[in-house]
């Protein structure tokens, strides 16, 4: 991401998320609880996906539109394909 509107909030969430996964090891090394280690470990995945949903907007928002301004009928359909393989993955 270079510049993009989200950026900060990526950078926020994703420290966030450094901590959660280092409070994840800790519970582990401290044998907590198998269901409180899952329910931290879903609590990772959604806040991943918060990550990439920003992520994603923001290509759509500028890459995406780039391609669409340019009038390059190739930029466009490459920039439109690259969009559905991240939403593709983002859902796997």
């Amino acid at each position: 991401m270079h510049g993009k509107k989200n950026k900060a909030a990526v950078l926020n969430r994703l420290a966030r998320l450094e901590g959660q996964v280092r409070g994840v090891a800790r519970m582990v090394e401290e044998e907590r609880y198998c269901v409180d280690v899952l329910t931290q470990t879903a609590a990772i995945r959604s806040a991943l996906r918060a990550v990439e949903k920003l992520v994603i907007e923001d290509h759509a928002r500028t890459c995406v539109e780039d391609a669409v301004a340019s009038g390059d009928p190739q930029a466009q359909r490459a920039k439109f394909l690259e969009l559905i393989d991240l939403l593709d993955k983002a859902r796997a």
